[in-house]
């Protein structure tokens, strides 16, 4: 058979596996919509979720197996969140609502409330190490809040999953204080036990978290095991923080500080202008002038001779590099929000930025956990290989296959 014959026929077995699911999605659609003037965010993140969530789903998937404590007990939200526990819990008890605090990927982490809400948020795994990212849970408020950054609110069957529409959640993002997203407040309840104070109550209650970050994380990362004085966000994005300060640095300032952060020990100051420019004609005077800006942003914390940062550094690509490194596939990929400093055409960014995007994708190609490949199969939906193994590791009854089954077949297409 030929190589076009071959994919007519993958082609057509992969357009009969999505056709079988559609209908189905189209119909728990159309069933939230009858007889509901549903705001635009929510209609929108509807058509997002059903491709990767069936609205028949009885609970969140499961992070790790569920046992989160590790990842609880090293989030800069532990500690603030801990001392207001007494008053959640008080709330959420005698108002019959259930508290929980979400990592910045959407796993819930902590939880508080009474007996009876707790059992009840058990059973959609409502609890410690449920996933409720959009892609994992649908249309919720803490998928909405972790996506647009800003308070939302859920209420019955405007969630996507029917399970869910017994419920209504009022939540907010909680930002450390350069403005990264850390996770989330949610306060969740039925439907018929909603308040109109729950919103303003879950805003004034992120606000206290906040206020004690502000006072607190500083002072973690310059004590913590990797000595996160400055803390660097290059993956998808470009920003930098000092002391829990947001730096105001220009595009060549923020590639010296990535390329630093990636090599701690530092680069002669030969190849770091090579790194930057490559055989672009470029004055060592320039050069010098975007290495002392960067050194006067951080307050000297440039070594000289050979450039290397003098001040402790957290990166989120280097995490990804450490997390694959020790096999954490799942850290790795929650971490890789995007390509390193996108925007970005310096040769040391741009190798980079290749090691990180090849190492990932191989990791997910060797790794038999589905969830793997279907999250990074979202970031790459014209990659046929992923897709191909994702339909590998996926049950035969796993209703997900259509996920993949349609992402292969516009992969193939193109």
């Amino acid at each position: 058979m030929t190589v076009k014959g071959d994919l007519r026929q993958r082609r057509a077995a992969l357009e009969d596996e999505w056709t079988r699911w559609v209908p189905e999605l189209r119909a728990a659609r159309r069933s939230l919509e009858d007889g509901a003037e549903v705001r635009r965010e929510v209609t929108d993140s509807w058509v997002r979720s059903l491709h990767t969530v069936d609205p028949g789903l009885g609970s969140a998937p499961v992070t790790d197996g569920g046992q989160v404590s590790p990842r609880w007990a090293s989030s800069p939200l532990r500690r603030p969140v801990s001392d207001l526990a007494g008053e959640l819990n008080s709330i959420a008890d005698d108002a019959g609502f259930i508290a929980a605090v979400t990592d910045e990927a959407g796993t819930i982490l902590w939880t508080c409330g009474g007996r009876v809400m707790r059992r009840r948020a058990e059973r959609v795994n409502f609890a410690p190490g449920g996933r409720w990212d959009e892609q994992a849970m649908g249309t919720n408020a803490l998928s909405l809040a972790l996506r647009t950054g800003r308070p939302s609110a859920i209420f019955s069957a405007e969630h996507l999953v029917a399970a869910l529409h017994g419920w209504a959640c009022y939540c907010a993002p909680i930002h450390d204080p350069s403005g990264r997203i850390l996770g989330v407040l949610d306060l969740s309840t039925t439907w018929d036990r909603s308040h109109p104070l729950a919103m303003s109550t879950v805003r004034s209650l992120v606000s206290t978290i906040e206020t004690r970050l502000r006072a607190e994380l500083p002072r973690q990362e310059r004590r913590g095991p990797d000595g996160s004085g400055v803390r660097l966000t290059c993956l998808g994005t470009e920003e930098a923080a000092l002391d829990g300060l947001r730096l105001r640095l220009r595009p060549r300032q923020m590639e010296i500080l990535t390329l630093l952060a990636l090599e701690p020990e530092g680069y002669p100051p030969e190849r770091l202008r090579d790194a930057l420019y490559g055989e672009r004609p470029v004055s060592a005077s320039t050069f010098k002038a975007e290495v002392s800006h960067l050194r006067r942003a951080l307050g000297g914390q440039v070594a000289t001779r050979r450039y290397a940062l003098t001040t402790p550094v957290s990166c989120d690509a280097a995490e990804v590099l450490r997390a694959l490194a020790e096999g954490d596939t799942a850290g790795a990929l929650s971490r890789y929000r995007g390509p390193l400093l996108p925007h970005s055409e310096a040769p040391g960014i741009v190798a980079w930025r290749e090691h990180l995007e090849v190492a990932v994708r191989e990791a997910v190609l060797t790794s038999a956990c589905p969830e793997h490949a279907l999250s990074y199969g979202e970031r790459a939906p014209y990659d046929a290989e992923i897709h191909e193994h994702a339909l590998r590791v996926l049950d035969p009854s796993d209703v997900r296959r259509a996920i993949a089954a349609g992402r292969l077949n516009m992969a193939l297409r193109d």
